[in-house]
């Protein structure tokens, strides 16, 4: 079974960037699809970006199309998210895990972008 480690996150001012990252323990990663997901304080867990197995096509959800990019190292274990122009509004609890059925939660990492 997978288990799933996200860090990266931390304070940041509107218009700065962060680089999450998403390490996954278990021989069988790179047979997930794998996205990034977040949780906003009162807010239900949205999608935020997915990519493929092999890494080759990508989707973002509207609201962060253009600032962030997915990618992932599957010799690492590895799945990362870059966020560009961070809004206020990015601020949230990241999650990375399997798609489309998710395995277990990890602990996610807390952004906090200040206007």
């Amino acid at each position: 079974q997978v288990q799933l480690v996200e860090s990266g996150g931390g304070l940041v001012q509107a218009g700065g960037s962060l680089r999450l990252s998403c390490a996954a323990s278990g021989r069988t990663f790179s047979s997930y699809a794998m996205g990034w997901l977040r949780q906003a304080p009162g807010k239900e867990r949205e999608f935020v970006a997915g990519i493929i197995k092999g890494g080759g096509s990508t989707v973002y959800a509207d609201s962060v199309k253009g600032r962030f990019t997915i990618s992932r190292d599957n010799a690492k274990n590895m799945v990362y998210l870059q966020m560009n122009s961070l809004k206020p509004e990015d601020t949230a609890v990241y999650y990375c895990n399997a798609r489309p059925t998710p395995i277990p939660w990890g602990q996610g990492t807390q952004v906090t972008v200040s206007s």
